[in-house]
């Protein structure tokens, strides 16, 4: 008669060695992700235009949607340095005090194509001008903002001020700017992100000094790694 016993059930317990080099599986890894240089700054200015009157205003515009930087923002006219800006004259040059503060992190070549650029921008985007040539010996430098490491494309944009008896012209523009109007400061605030609603905070410190404190300002805010120091 046949035997009729059961067969035992298969082991779940594995016969190879807990120690056994086949007992653990290394997962393969992969060679590590390169390391991605951050992207190097380009060298830009904007102009922060004030109308005094009951309360100042100060004129701004919405970038369109089609921007690659900061695209529908509210922010102030402005733009990268270009080429051109190193040779083109000018009929009054940038102040001593502004060519100084501005060489502290720019040669002199720079800080003299960083006010023509802010005065291009201001008329390319807006329609107003500072003459043709642009007369420079009423902007003041604000303060500098270096767009963050992490960010794929990154700006060391000088922001410049001007009052607006300094300027002409219609507001116009090319476009570049959308709802281009004179917004008071808290307006602006209120309507703004970072980093121009910072920008805006140090302009409320500047407008709070006087004329002589301004002109013996020894170094200008600078907005690093989302933080300002002074340089």
């Amino acid at each position: 008669m046949p035997d009729r016993t059961p067969s035992p059930p298969p082991s779940t317990v594995s016969d190879t060695p807990a120690d056994s080099p086949t007992s653990k599986r290394a997962v393969p890894l992969g060679p590590p992700s390169p390391q991605v240089a951050p992207a190097v700054p380009r060298h830009a200015a904007s102009l922060l235009v004030l109308r005094p009157g009951r309360t100042t205003e100060v004129l701004m515009g919405m970038r369109g949607a089609g921007h690659k930087f900061m695209p529908n923002r509210l922010v102030f006219p402005g733009g990268r340095v270009d080429p051109e800006d190193h040779a083109a004259d000018v009929a009054t040059p940038l102040s001593d005090n502004v060519r100084r503060l501005l060489a502290r992190s720019a040669d002199e070549a720079l800080a003299r194509a960083l006010g023509i650029a802010a005065a291009r921008e201001l008329e390319e985007e807006t329609g107003l001008t500072l003459g043709l040539p642009p007369s420079l010996h009423g902007l003041d430098y604000l303060c500098r903002a270096i767009t963050p490491e992490s960010s794929p494309m990154r700006f060391d944009a000088r922001f410049l001020v001007v009052e607006a008896e300094h300027v002409s012209g219609q507001l116009a523009g090319s476009g570049e700017l959308e709802d281009l109007s004179w917004y008071t400061l808290e307006e602006a605030l209120a309507r703004s992100s970072p980093p121009t609603n910072q920008v805006l905070d140090q302009l409320m410190l500047w407008m709070a000094l006087d004329e002589a404190q301004r002109l013996h300002r020894a170094m200008v805010p600078t907005l690093r790694n989302r933080g300002w120091e002074m340089e």
